[in-house]
């Protein structure tokens, strides 16, 4: 089948990768422009263009998608149909119908939960124990299109969001295969409206924790809010990141909110919401390499009573 590839990060790579091992021609991909990134703002190539460009594949990375021009370039392949994994950009109408079977999306999420565009985040913050991979056909909505495929995965106890997304990603390369060879067979399957919800785009401050909340959402959203905007307090007028936490279930934390119990050795407890008590492992303070509490309290004057936020 003749394909237009649309991806942008690294979590699209094993789809493109899949339609060509699975002997389909890949006429095009279309990706973000380069954008400025690390401390140095270095221009730097989205991980789908690097694997296209390393298969001599023609790559297309248009600053805007709303134009006739680029809409005629894209009618221009003459595709069967174009594959959409997580591309960046909501695609108009007119790309929609450009294409002989149009548009076909993989979602990291079990569609009609978690449309948006940060599913895999929000499931784990949100405290799911399963999510999955869905193929639809894309329509004018926001992931409202009629599903083709589904596949449901359990989400680990301790996961972090960037390991679940490369599980997910390796599951939707698979699901895509089995969808574009089913295509003509397969009947897609309108969405439920009354069971749909919803996964915002992250924003810097969602990553602010509120230690009134009880230590088992805090340590949801220190897994769920990675690689960004990350979990993250404030620590003698310092931001501090939280890489990695437990809930302390055996033991009680106290009555004031973000008051640090212990601070010693391996030990770092901070009282929760609900007297419960969260233990933080590994840590990162504002302008320094990410550590053990260990490490970080060896070099912090850190005591029991100090209050974090």
């Amino acid at each position: 089948m003749r394909l237009i590839f649309m991806g942008t990060p690294e979590a699209a790579v094993p789809t493109l990768r899949r339609c060509l091992e699975d002997g389909h021609e890949v006429v095009a991909v279309w990706t973000q422009p380069d954008r400025p990134a690390g401390r140095g703002n270095k221009l730097t190539q989205p991980p789908v263009k690097e694997y296209a460009l390393k298969h001599n594949l023609l790559v297309h990375q248009p600053a805007k998608i709303r134009n006739e021009e680029t809409l005629d370039l894209f009618a221009s392949h003459e595709a069967d149909a174009a594959v959409v994994v997580a591309y960046g950009r909501i695609l108009p109408p007119t790309f929609l119908r450009a294409t002989l079977r149009g548009c076909i999306n993989v979602h990291f999420s079990l569609l009609p939960q978690y449309r948006g565009a940060a599913p895999v985040n929000w499931a784990i913050v949100r405290g799911e124990r399963e999510t999955g991979v869905t193929t639809m056909l894309m329509d004018e909505g926001l992931d409202t299109g009629a599903i083709l495929l589904q596949r449901e995965t359990a989400i680990e106890k301790a996961e972090t969001a960037p390991e679940l997304m490369a599980r997910l990603s390796t599951l939707g390369a698979e699901i895509l295969s089995e969808t574009v060879a089913r295509l003509e067979e397969i009947e897609p399957l309108e969405q439920s409206e009354e069971k749909a919800t919803f996964a915002p785009i992250l924003k810097r401050e969602d990553g602010l924790i509120n230690w009134a909340f009880d230590a088992e959402q805090i340590e949801r959203r220190v897994r769920g809010f990675q690689p960004w905007p990350n979990a993250f307090t404030k620590h003698n007028s310092q931001r501090l990141v939280i890489w990695r936490a437990t809930v302390a279930s055996d033991e009680a934390g106290g009555d004031i909110e973000g008051e640090i119990v212990k601070a010693h050795g391996d030990d770092f407890f901070v009282s929760c919401g609900g007297k419960s008590l969260l233990r933080l492992h590994e840590v990162q303070l504002e302008g320094k390499r990410r550590m053990s509490v260990r490490d970080f309290l060896n070099g912090e004057r850190t005591q029991a009573g100090e209050r974090l936020g």
